[in-house]
């Protein structure tokens, strides 16, 4: 995620995420950008598990009205 202004997407997160693990798993980097490293996957895992629990609430707000027809009600993601 680095210094960007924009935010991440979920997959370019994941993307992150498994480059930090390939990184971490070649053995090379010194403990203290290991730690960096680490630091920086807990904040990517966090944040795609809140993208990851918003998707499945508005994937629930989806219900059925008294007609039986779908229904979507809007949800407003939380701000982070």
């Amino acid at each position: 995620m680095g210094q960007k202004s924009e935010k991440p997407t979920l997959e370019s997160a994941m993307q992150r995420i498994t480059a930090i693990v390939s990184e971490m798993e070649a053995g090379d980097l010194p403990l203290e950008t290991l730690i960096v490293r680490y630091e920086e996957g807990v904040g990517l895992v966090k944040f795609c598990q809140e993208k990851l629990t918003a998707a499945e609430q508005k994937i629930q707000i989806i219900s059925r009205d008294a007609t039986g027809a779908a229904a979507l009600t809007d949800f407003e993601e939380p701000d982070a």
